[in-house]
């Protein structure tokens, strides 16, 4: 080997590494792979591997083939069935299933392709929001509307060669000025409420009151009705009592009835009483001095 070879091996030698390198593609487990000859496709490559294509001829272009997300940036307005605003904040889970379709449909652009998905899920979305009320969205029916959207916008997008695996509804909110409302309303109908139930409430304390006080009423009253009785069968049993008293010893009673009269009469020491010394109230002082 001469000193005037070298230069041809080694160029050689690169130009084999070169056409080596232009001829040999690897195909990465995250990622599928489309052949494309003079523009047009020959192949599609979906499993990891090392390949090779004709120099200068094939070209191969390169495509995800992992799941995608699909963020909302600001919330969408949608309408329900009663004309109402809410804002809508979601996010898409997507994915390359047919990577011929993918690049004959949207050119492979992944900004182009997530545009078609948005508006697909968005018609989807001003669909089934229009056929709700607010309350059934919010509270009920967010799981059922997930659903529905994630099938539909599936069988739109295979033709993309996309398969849309989720759309998830992160946040269903009103706009300002109609939360303002709904709470002015929900403030009113509370209000509403408690002062029914103030009324209800003050009328069944009155009822309770009058039951009470009719009780009470009735109770005093048959207690005076007993004690009146019991008083007047004390007051025959006296007059009985007395009665014989009388019979078996009428001056002993006279008697003591005046000191009974006497007794009422001088109940404090500055009383005076002025009497006929031939009244009978002092007949049985003068008779207890003549003894």
């Amino acid at each position: 080997m001469t000193m005037k070879k070298i230069p041809y091996i080694v160029a050689g030698f690169l130009l084999t590494i070169m056409i080596l390198a232009t001829s040999t593609y690897t195909v990465d487990q995250r990622e599928h792979a489309i052949v494309f000859r003079l523009g047009e496709i020959v192949s599609i490559k979906k499993e990891p591997g090392l390949y090779f294509k004709t120099p200068l001829i094939e070209n191969v272009r390169f495509f995800d083939n992992r799941i995608l997300t699909l963020n909302v940036q600001e919330a969408d307005r949608f309408i329900t069935s009663e004309k109402k605003n809410v804002l809508v904040d979601s996010f898409i889970k997507w994915k390359i299933i047919d990577p011929a379709k993918y690049y004959v449909s949207v050119k492979g652009d992944e900004v182009q392709a997530e545009r078609r998905i948005s508006q697909t899920v968005n018609d989807g979305l001003r669909a089934e929001f229009g056929k709700r009320t607010i309350q059934n969205v919010v509270a009920g029916e967010r799981s059922e509307i997930m659903e529905i959207l994630t099938e539909r916008a599936d069988r739109d997008l295979r033709s993309l060669g996309i398969q849309i695996l989720d759309v998830r509804l992160r946040r269903v909110d009103l706009p300002k000025e109609v939360s303002e409302s709904v709470y002015q309303r929900m403030d009113a109908e509370r209000k509403s409420v408690a002062n029914e139930l103030r009324s209800q409430g003050f009328a069944a304390s009155e009822k309770i009151r009058a039951d009470a006080e009719k009780q009470r009423d009735i109770i005093i009253a048959e207690a005076y009705k007993e004690a009146q009785k019991l008083k007047g069968d004390g007051d025959a049993k006296a007059a009985e009592i007395y009665a014989n008293a009388y019979g078996k010893n009428p001056e002993f009673y006279a008697f003591y009835r005046s000191v009974e009269a006497y007794k009422n009469s001088f109940r404090d020491k500055s009383d005076i009483m002025v009497l006929d010394p031939s009244s009978d109230f002092l007949k049985y002082l003068r008779s207890s001095k003549k003894k």
